[in-house]
């Protein structure tokens, strides 16, 4: 990923929020027949080596999990995102040498892919993983509510993933490139959408001053 040293975001809190909100991510690998992408939740395990390791799963039918990577693979996570019209720029007045652009925060985590098929390595995933999503709702769902057999009979059709990462870049482009009018007018712009990303990024470009 292309980081200019302003939106390079090394703050290594900052990079597991966003890997804990984006909620689905992009694993790619690059095989010998191309580069292979599957969208998937993953969970970061915050306690394994420097980086942490995340974990999810496939399907047993996706060919990803068969196919030898080339390297290590990459999972994509995005953050908040928002389309920035030049129209907010005070200095537009002053110049017309201004173009849209695009505010937004990704991670790249990096890492060897270990693929498993071990049932009660898959029950723990696919249960942590549950527990991340529904612990917020008034009457959660749990693995365990769901009969036993018909849950080992699911776990049979997936494949687990483990990503002990090797390497994690974080980017945050919110406007610091520009002059504090500019970075006020496009938060004040973000501000009054009606789309609560645009409204998101807005708060952070306050926050990022």
């Amino acid at each position: 990923m292309y980081i200019p040293p302003h939106f390079r975001d090394d703050d290594l809190e900052n990079i597991r929020a966003t890997i804990r909100c984006a909620r689905l991510a992009n694993l790619i690998t690059a095989t010998s027949d191309g580069p292979l992408a599957t969208p998937l939740p993953l969970f970061l395990d915050e306690s394994e080596g420097e980086h942490g390791a995340l974990y999810g799963h496939l399907a047993k039918g996706n060919p990803q999990w068969r196919t030898p990577p080339i390297g290590e693979a990459l999972a994509i996570f995005a953050g908040a995102e928002a389309y920035v019209t030049p129209s907010w720029y005070p200095s537009k007045r002053q110049s017309e040498h201004v173009v849209p652009t695009w505010n937004y925060i990704a991670v790249h985590a990096h890492g060897p892919t270990e693929f498993f098929e071990d049932p009660d390595r898959l029950l723990e995933i696919v249960t942590r993983l549950t527990n991340i999503h529904e612990t917020s709702r008034a009457t959660p769902w749990a693995v365990s509510d769901a009969p036993a057999d018909f849950i080992a009979a699911q776990l049979r059709e997936i494949v687990g993933v483990r990503i002990p990462i090797t390497k994690v870049e974080g980017k945050r482009k919110m406007s610091q490139n520009r002059p504090a009018p500019d970075r006020l007018g496009v938060a004040t712009g973000l501000a009054v959408s009606i789309l609560p990303r645009d409204q998101e990024v807005a708060a952070l470009i306050l926050i990022q001053g």
